[in-house]
């Protein structure tokens, strides 16, 4: 409750801004290179484990490995290898992704067009786009369990994992104004996903808020050299790909029962 109140509050303050937002977004579209997914989007991590595993990647423009040229070396390739490490499994992976694309969207056009019958690990990257549409808090989670309930009727079974929210605020592309008004707004929803899916059984999300300082201090890296995260200054680079990949696969690796 407490963040749909920080959102109406949000909503207030941010609606004398929306015409600046509308042409320095504008703006940003001119300038920031249209990057392509990636490609080839099935794979297979062999480390000649005695069993395998199954795993798929939903999302939007992250997920589809946008900033990088193929997947193997995007999200999914990077957490597919960590994940084959820490379960000792081979990890058979396909992403089901599209720059773009809303959670309506992913559970609309993508969700019915997963082929896939086995499945043992399922994990979902979204926020972005929902931040930048002004997607409210409810309608965001009401998009959310329309996506949950179309994914367990495929796989009821199946452990479904959140990844955490874009970093919106660290994105060098962007204004001040843009980072303030997305950047709040991503944090909102992440923060009703979080208390929505405390009741879930077998949904997991991980929560904590990405900064570039955290992420430096983690790995040894300069956080003020931010292009070393940046393909475009909006998304990932390959090095932030592997990080992120690597902080999820332990976050999955701790909540995952084989």
């Amino acid at each position: 409750m407490k963040y749909s109140l920080k959102y109406n509050l949000g909503v207030v303050t941010s609606l004398p801004l929306l015409p600046l937002l509308y042409f320095q977004g504008k703006n940003i579209r001119k300038n920031v290179p249209t990057l392509p997914e990636a490609k080839e989007t099935i794979g297979f991590v062999n480390n000649n484990f005695s069993s395998d595993l199954h795993i798929l990647t939903i999302g939007e423009s992250t997920i589809a490995g946008v900033g990088v040229d193929y997947h193997k070396n995007g999200f999914t390739g990077a957490l597919a290898t960590k994940l084959s490490t820490k379960l000792q499994k081979n990890i058979h992976w396909r992403v089901y992704a599209r720059s773009g694309y809303t959670v309506a969207k992913v559970t609309t056009k993508i969700i019915p067009k997963i082929e896939e019958t086995k499945v043992d690990i399922i994990v979902i990257g979204m926020g972005g786009n929902d931040a930048f549409t002004l997607n409210s808090p409810k309608k965001w989670l009401k998009d959310i369990e329309n996506l949950i309930n179309s994914i367990q009727k495929k796989f009821p079974e199946t452990p479904i994992y959140f990844t955490n929210m874009p970093p919106i605020k660290e994105f060098p592309a962007f204004t001040k104004t843009i980072k303030f008004v997305i950047g709040n707004l991503v944090e909102i929803l992440g923060s009703e996903l979080k208390n929505y899916l405390k009741s879930k059984k077998n949904i997991f999300y991980y929560d904590e808020v990405i900064t570039l300082k955290n992420w430096s201090s983690r790995n040894n890296l300069s956080h003020k050299n931010s292009s070393l995260y940046f393909s475009d200054g909006v998304h990932p680079s390959e090095l932030t790909y592997k990080i992120w990949a690597k902080e999820m696969a332990i976050f999955i690796s701790s909540k995952f029962k084989a």
